[in-house]
């Protein structure tokens, strides 16, 4: 059984830096074979896809926020790490890792991944 399990700081200023750290069981990131996804959702809004991490450490972002974003794998942890740069209060937002057994950009149905954590709340504000 894969278990994800996001975590960071709940409160971020404007214009820092926002990470966030996916830590991961029950499967190693790099033999694997999971591709490891950054999502989020505003409040009252829809899931959006942020970027992600494939077993082999290739990387791929959404493209209005691919300039602010940085996925990492740290193998001796297990973890992947998500780097949001220059955060505006729009960055408010639950986010999600999630595992796919497939590489598939951009999508944001549910049942397209295989595993999803429980969330993180983070909140942009001064």
């Amino acid at each position: 059984q894969v278990q994800l399990q996001e975590s960071g700081p709940g409160l971020v200023k404007p214009s820092q830096t926002l990470s966030l750290t996916c830590t991961v069981s029950g499967a190693s990131i790099p033999t694997g074979y999971y591709y490891w996804n950054w999502i989020r959702q505003p409040p009252g809004k829809g899931l959006e896809w942020m970027g992600v991490i494939s077993y082999s450490g290739s990387t791929y972002y959404s493209p209005h926020l691919k300039c602010r974003t940085y996925i990492a794998g740290d193998t001796s942890k297990n973890q992947v790490t998500l780097q949001l740069l220059s955060v505006t209060p729009v960055a408010t937002a639950v986010y999600y890792c999630a595992a796919s057994k497939k590489l598939i950009v951009g999508a944001t149905a549910e049942n397209l991944y295989a595993y999803w954590g429980q969330g993180t709340q983070v909140t942009v504000s001064s």
